[in-house]
C-alpha cells in the first residue's frame, strides 16, 4: 500500500507540475499553496469514499481451497447479502463439499432475493431434494418448480423434476401430463427413454400408453428409417441389454466415414430414427449435400461406432434423396 501511495503522490505532482507551471515564474507562493491543498484533498478523499483494505496484499491472497473460497463467499454475503447470485454460488460450492443442509439453505436465500429466476428456483428446489435422507421432493420445492414453470414453461429441469416429484407423491397421471410437453424438446434417443417413463407413469394410473407418433422430418433430405431385427436371428440370438445400433448414411463406393449417423438402444427396437444434417459428424460434410446414399444398421455389443468383430450389420441399401418413404433395414436378415 505505501508503494502504491508513493506512485499516486509522484504522478500527482507531475500532473501539476505541468498544469501550474504558467504560475511558477509570477506566482511561486500560490502555485505552492495549491499542489499543497490538491494533494491533501485527494488523499482525504481517497480515505474517505476509497477502499485502502483492498490495496493490502493480504486481503488480495486467492483462496487455497475451496473452504477457503467458501468462507471467503459466506463473508461477503454476511456484508452483503443482498446477492443473489452470491448465494447461489455459494450453494453450488456447498454442494461441491458434500454439505448438502447448507447448500439448500443457501439456495434459499438466493430463490428469495430472486423469485422470478426460474433456474434459480429450479436448483433451490433440487438442493431441498438432495438434503432429504430419502431425496424427496417436499411440499416447498414442488412450489418452487411450479413457480419456475410459471415464469419460464419450457425450463426442461424444472419439468422433469416436478414429474418426478408427482411420482413420488403416487401422483401418476399428473406426473405423465407434466412430462409429455418435453417429448417435443428432447433428441430423438432422449425421447425415446423418456416415452418409456411417461408410459410406465401412465399405466401406473391405469391409462393406456402413449400412441405411436410418426417421428418429425426435419428437411427436405431427412431420412426416416425404420430398423428392426430379423425374427429367426432374434430366436436363435441372446443379446446383451447393453447393446447398441447404430443407423448409419454414407457416401455410396466413398470413404466409411458416415455423413449421418444415430446411435440407440438394443431396447428400443424396432424404432424408426430420423437422419438429417444435425446427426453428421463432419461439419464440412453434410447428408443434405449428397444426392445418394447407402444405408447401413450395425449392431454393437462393444458400443463403439467403429465397427468390430463380431458386430452384425443389415443389408446395405442404396437411397436416393430426397426420399418419399421410409427405408427398411433389417438386421441379421440371411
Amino acid at each position: 500500500m505505501t508503494v502504491f501511495l508513493v506512485l499516486a503522490a509522484v504522478l500527482t505532482l507531475a500532473v501539476l507540475a505541468v498544469l501550474l507551471r504558467p504560475l511558477w515564474r509570477d506566482a511561486r507562493g500560490v502555485s505552492l499553496g495549491i499542489g499543497v491543498v490538491v494533494l491533501a484533498s485527494t488523499a482525504l478523499l481517497y480515505r474517505i469514499v476509497g477502499t485502502p483494505p483492498a490495496l493490502d496484499a493480504a486481503n488480495l491472497k486467492a483462496p487455497d481451497t475451496l473452504g477457503d473460497a467458501i468462507a471467503q463467499l459466506e463473508a461477503e454475503l454476511q456484508r452483503h447479502p443482498e446477492q443473489a447470485e452470491g448465494w447461489r454460488l455459494l450453494g453450488q460450492a456447498l454442494q461441491r463439499e458434500n454439505q448438502p443442509a447448507k447448500a439448500r439453505d443457501a439456495y434459499a436465500k438466493a430463490a428469495k432475493l430472486a423469485p422470478d429466476d426460474a433456474a434459480i428456483a429450479t436448483e433451490a428446489a433440487q438442493a431441498r431434494a438432495l438434503a432429504d435422507d430419502k431425496r424427496l421432493f417436499d411440499a416447498e420445492a414442488v412450489a418452487l418448480l411450479q413457480r419456475a414453470l410459471k415464469s419460464e414453461p419450457d425450463n426442461q429441469r424444472a419439468r422433469w423434476f416436478l414429474g418426478i416429484a408427482q411420482r413420488q407423491a403416487g401422483d401418476n397421471a399428473a406426473a405423465a401430463a407434466t412430462w409429455e410437453p418435453l417429448l417435443a424438446q428432447v433428441d430423438a434417443a432422449t425421447a425415446a427413454s423418456l416415452r418409456k417413463e411417461i408410459d410406465h407413469a401412465r399405466t401406473a394410473a391405469g391409462m393406456e400408453p402413449l400412441p405411436e407418433t410418426a417421428p418429425v422430418v426435419a428437411n427436405a433430405n431427412a431420412l426416416q428409417v425404420r430398423v428392426a431385427l430379423d425374427p429367426d436371428f432374434a430366436a436363435r440370438v441372446r443379446l446383451r441389454g447393453d447393446a447398441s445400433v447404430f443407423v448409419i448414411a454414407r457416401a455410396p463406393d466413398g470413404p466409411p466415414m458416415p455423413v449421418a449417423a444415430e446411435k440407440r438402444s438394443v431396447s428400443e427396437l424396432p424404432f424408426t430414427a430420423v437422419l438429417d444434417d444435425g446427426d453428421s459428424p463432419m461439419p464440412t460434410r453434410k447428408l443434405s449435400q449428397l444426392r445418394e446414399v447407402e444405408l447401413v444398421a450395425r449392431l454393437s455389443t462393444s458400443g463403439d461406432a467403429m465397427k468390430r468383430d463380431g458386430d452384425i450389420e443389415s443389408r446395405p441399401v442404396r437411397v436416393s434423396l430426397p426420399a418419399k418413404a421410409p427405408v427398411e433395414l433389417v438386421i441379421g436378415a440371411e
